[in-house]
């Protein structure tokens, strides 16, 4: 028994000495994605302290690495390999930095630094050694987009042999996607026929849908940790990641459809108090929608009193959604006139709708003048960082600046309290991505998509004027964008970033939108290449799948619990799986002709 205890007592403080300051001394068998082991072996007669900061934390102050005693004693700790570190050396003694250098590690790699005096110097180097190569963290990634090539071909080539061949109905009824069946009239343009006095079938815009559902997927992809790779996780603070595109994607695109399914129902002859009892009505639910789930927990039933959160995005999705409806009932019930000659007429689709034009400048001035010029306490005026260690730790209470703050003033802690600059820059303020002052800024990318929804109308038929509309608005929103970003991530006048939804991520996301908008419009709906599939399915059933995945998505089988955490592998497949299960369901339900409305 004295064995035992004294074996225990030893384990136990063998793991107390090993655990200090991130200085966990692990085996390689240890390591997890994105970490590598980094040991420090001092050869010199005085104690020596390590400091590192991260290239994608701004202005942020260097954190204590590890501590390594003289005379030939070392000291191991994990490192993370997803951004360039910037590590420092420094004697307390001398009180200066001994060495410096600036290092981007990778994953599952051990690294060695020897710090020691040279026989040339007086004084002291530091010289970095592999002691093990690195894994290919993105191997799997390869082999994925790959299979996906492979799959994506097949799509395309085995529909395209089957209809030229014309031997199987049941082959056609799957991949070649009938353009005149119209499943949400909210989306159809109308088959304008003058000559034909029989009632037409609508004409469905695949596009819309096909860039809706790879939204929606990427969306899921990304809600399932994307494989764990950081440049499909939200940005820490400023910047972009794949993460950062797909939700303004799938708000310019209800900006789109609005236009699209108000045009629709003008023409059916509906009345304005119709209009607005359906708008209510849709965004009462999706408000409900994302309260009640963004909050449910198994523990604690349909409402989680124990984390209350009440921005979210299908509450951003609901608002933004009614804001741009009163605008197309109210504004935007006009029929553009097609004037050869008139000295406006390449500008008419925008001139004519003044007056909305009019409330967006409004509101983007007023996103402005509070943001830059509303006084926050302890916190200087237009402040857009993230608070914490960053800005040389000296504004730490300021993340968001006015955002955070109206967030906070409003909501207290019923708000995410995890954001994404948590981690990288060491905040204790919660602040919310889906906050009150960065919806403004989705309504404005909201109304960019109502843009390209009057350009579809205007020009319909006119594919090439509608291309080149798209093509300009992409150009003018590109060139915004990077005037006010100056084309760096941190020192612009207004950074990108999704975490605020700035002026400049607003404008860049919009270029990308028309820019994807306009691909697929030429590829599906003008030159017939692509059918859409599979991302018509979820584009079709787009709540049904955002929802259904946001309360299952966690549970078998859509994922489980991982057993090897050393690489990519298992991660990347358990989130492509549960992004494709939701695929196949949407399509399922496509076939069963089922499709979620409110």
């Amino acid at each position: 028994m004295e064995f035992w205890r004294l074996l225990h007592s030893s384990l136990t403080l063998l793991i107390l000495v090993t655990s200090s300051c991130k200085g966990h001394i692990k085996t390689g068998s240890s390591l997890k994605m994105d970490q590598a082991l980094l040991t420090f072996y001092n050869q010199l007669t005085e104690e020596v302290q390590v400091f590192y900061t991260s290239d994608y934390c701004y202005k942020c102050l260097y954190q204590h690495l590890a501590t390594v005693k003289p005379n030939n004693n070392n000291a191991s700790v994990i490192i993370s390999t997803k951004f360039t570190l910037t590590v420092q050396v420094s004697s307390q003694t001398r009180n200066e930095t001994l060495c410096r250098w600036i290092q981007t590690y990778e994953e599952g790699g051990h690294y060695s630094v020897r710090i020691h005096m040279t026989e040339v110097s007086t004084n002291p180097s530091c010289t970095p050694t592999v002691n093990k190569t690195p894994n290919n963290p993105y191997l799997p990634l390869v082999v994925a987009a790959l299979l996906l090539a492979i799959v994506a071909l097949l799509f395309v080539v085995i529909p395209y042999i089957y209809r030229r061949r014309c031997t199987s109905t049941f082959i056609r009824t799957i991949c070649c996607q009938d353009s005149s069946y119209s499943v949400d009239n909210d989306i159809a343009l109308d088959s304008e026929t003058p000559h034909n006095t029989s009632k037409a079938k609508p004409t469905r815009l695949l596009s819309l849908d096909a860039f809706r559902g790879f939204a929606l997927t990427v969306m899921v992809f990304v809600n399932y940790g994307g494989g764990g790779y950081w440049f499909f996780q939200h940005a820490p603070w400023n910047g972009l990641t794949v993460a950062d595109l797909v939700m303004p994607w799938f708000v310019f695109i209800i900006g789109t459809s609005v236009v699209l399914a108000f045009r629709s129902m003008q023409r059916k002859g509906v009345s304005r108090l119709q209009l607005l009892r359906k708008i209510t009505w849709r965004t009462v639910v999706l408000l409900m929608l994302g309260f009640c789930f963004l909050n449910y927990s198994p523990r604690d039933g349909l409402l989680s009193w124990s984390w209350l959160r009440i921005p979210g995005v299908l509450q951003r999705l609901g608002f933004t959604y009614f804001v741009l409806s009163l605008l197309q009932t109210f504004w935007g019930q006009k029929e553009i006139p097609l004037r050869v000659h008139h000295w406006w007429n390449p500008v008419q689709d925008v001139f004519l709708y003044w007056p909305q034009w009019l409330i967006i400048i409004l509101l983007e001035a007023l996103w402005l003048c509070i943001t830059f010029l509303m006084p926050v306490p302890n916190c200087p005026t237009g402040y857009l960082g993230a608070g914490g260690i960053g800005d040389n730790s000296l504004y730490p209470n300021c993340t968001g600046g006015a955002a955070g703050y109206i967030d906070r003033w409003m909501f207290g802690d019923n708000m995410f309290r995890y954001p994404t600059c948590k981690e990288l820059y060491k905040t204790t303020q919660p602040f919310d991505p889906e906050g009150v002052l960065g919806t403004i800024n989705s309504i404005v990318i909201g109304f960019l998509g109502m843009q390209a929804g009057k350009i579809i109308i205007f020009y319909k038929k006119m594919n090439i004027h509608i291309l080149c509309r798209f093509l300009v608005w992409a150009v003018l929103l590109g060139i915004s964008a990077a005037i006010l970003s100056k084309c760096t991530r941190d020192g612009g006048f207004i950074p990108v970033n999704k975490n605020l939804w700035s002026l400049s991520f607003v404008l860049c996301m919009g270029c990308f939108s028309f820019l994807l908008l306009g691909a697929m419009y030429f590829v599906i709906d003008i030159k017939g290449w692509w059918a859409g599939q599979p991302f018509v399915y979820p584009g079709m059933n787009s709540i049904f799948v955002y929802v259904g995945h946001s309360l299952l998505g966690f549970y078998f089988p859509f994922s489980w619990e991982m057993r090897f955490q050393e690489s990519h592998w298992e991660f990347l497949l358990q989130s492509l799986w549960g992004s494709s299960l939701w695929v196949l369901i949407a399509y399922l339900l496509y076939r069963k002709k089922f499709f979620l409305k409110i």
